[in-house]
């Protein structure tokens, strides 16, 4: 073999590794050839309005609104715009490989659903809709506490898909443990317990609606569904939950967004039964993170719920890197709040970031056309990932490190969407 032909070889595609980056030349494809566009817009800064347009303003309102003046939202979309990829040339990412391993899970791609509560006033298809397509494009599956879809119903839904369980976290521990084992029992391997929400924040475009959809009974049906809840319910009411859905719905609040704060010693509640990871999603504060490694947890999620729930915070982002650089090698790091594009998912990761959870995109793509929506909205951000990665130089996430960024801070860099 000559010298030019040696040096004409490329790296054949991952053995078993997805495609992702094959969405845009199906897009290209179904439109030259059958006339037909996305239903789903790949605008990231034109989702949110097209969600707006299919969606009731209560149920638009939920998703796409914050704390206060969602000073929040505006500082994590800023923290990414101040970090910028540089682009490496010459290198051969003709293919990428996008998968990871997590807490010995081989994952198609570091990318996550992140757990979103009552998606039924979205659209019918809700939870057991978007946990059915996760499987389908093999990206993980994490199911909210404040689902309007059981954990019995998501579990069959999601079949050989992997999922999660997040727990919004009750006071009373008879039904903490009956939640953990019913999540156990229809094969949720890890446990993502949320820190931030036992008190719903100051939410503007909730409250001037006078909107919380519990308050009905809808988000409530992992409560409603759970034995130990029932049997508490009907021995203290003297009736069913279907009775009296309102008293139903004030009892699950009362115990799951109760007001009071739960405290580092009630995590012995959580790990004396459940035999998987346990990561605490909400952390914003180095000594937290290093607290968490001492409480024996196996990972954290850097997330400020979205700014859902504290308004002026710090972006996420912002305090990556040194929760990194603090625990990194001790406990796995993930990262929630303000990505949009393929480019900010490349920023989390080069940060430190093992994976990263997609949120409100997927919600508008199931908002604008159902589950399908949300399968369109996912496979757009892993395309584009997928692409951005050999664009930039990336040939495997391994690769995304702190020398592919830069942080430049420029005064025109004002946030590009929420």
């Amino acid at each position: 073999m000559s010298q030019m032909q040696e040096a004409q070889e490329h790296p054949t595609a991952p053995q078993g590794g997805r495609q992702y980056g094959k969405f845009q030349n199906d897009i290209y494809k179904n439109g030259i050839v059958n006339n037909a566009m996305p239903t789903v817009t790949t605008d990231p800064n034109k989702l949110e309005a097209q969600a707006r347009h299919h969606l009731g303003v209560t149920s638009f309102n939920y998703v796409a609104g914050g704390a206060g003046e969602k000073a929040t939202m505006d500082a994590n979309r800023l923290a990414f715009r101040q970090w910028k990829i540089i682009p490496r040339m010459l290198r051969d990412t003709t293919h990428r490989e996008l998968t990871v391993e997590i807490f010995g899970e081989r994952h198609e791609s570091p990318v996550f659903f992140a757990p979103v509560g009552v998606q039924t006033i979205f659209h019918l298809d809700r939870e057991v809709g978007v946990a059915e397509v996760a499987a389908s494009i093999g990206v993980p599956y994490i199911m909210s506490s404040a689902a309007s879809s059981t954990i019995e119903e998501v579990g069959k839904a999601n079949g050989d898909g992997l999922r999660w369980y997040q727990l919004y976290w009750p006071h009373d521990d008879e039904i903490t443990i009956s939640l953990l084992k019913r999540a156990r029992a229809n094969g949720f391997k890890a446990l993502v317990v949320t820190l931030d929400t036992w008190a719903l924040a100051w939410r503007p475009a909730d409250l001037d609606n006078a909107y919380v959809p519990f308050a009905k009974g809808v988000g409530n049906q992992v409560g409603f569904s759970d034995p130990v809840f029932r049997r508490k319910f009907k021995e203290k009411h003297k009736k069913e939950v279907e009775d009296d859905i309102m008293a139903a719905s004030l009892e699950w609040e009362a115990d799951v967004f109760s007001g009071k704060a739960h405290t580092w010693d009630q995590l012995e509640v959580i790990k004396k039964n459940w035999d998987g990871p346990i990561l605490l999603k909400g952390i914003q504060h180095v000594d937290d993170a290093r607290k968490a490694v001492e409480m024996g947890m196996h990972g954290i999620i850097v997330s400020n719920h979205g700014g859902r729930q504290m308004d002026g915070a710090i972006g996420s982002l912002e305090v990556l890197p040194e929760i990194v650089e603090a625990v990194g090698d001790k406990i796995t790091v993930l990262f929630d709040s303000g990505i949009r594009t393929g480019a900010d998912i490349i920023k989390a990761l080069c940060l430190g970031a093992k994976g990263v959870l997609i949120g409100r995109p997927f919600v508008f793509g199931l908002g604008i056309a159902g589950k399908q929506g949300a399968r369109d909205a996912m496979k757009g951000l892993l395309a584009d990932l997928d692409q951005g990665m050999g664009l930039c130089g990336i040939r495997t996430i391994a690769d995304c490190n702190r020398s592919m960024i830069r942080r430049v801070q420029y005064g025109g860099d004002v946030k590009s969407s929420y």
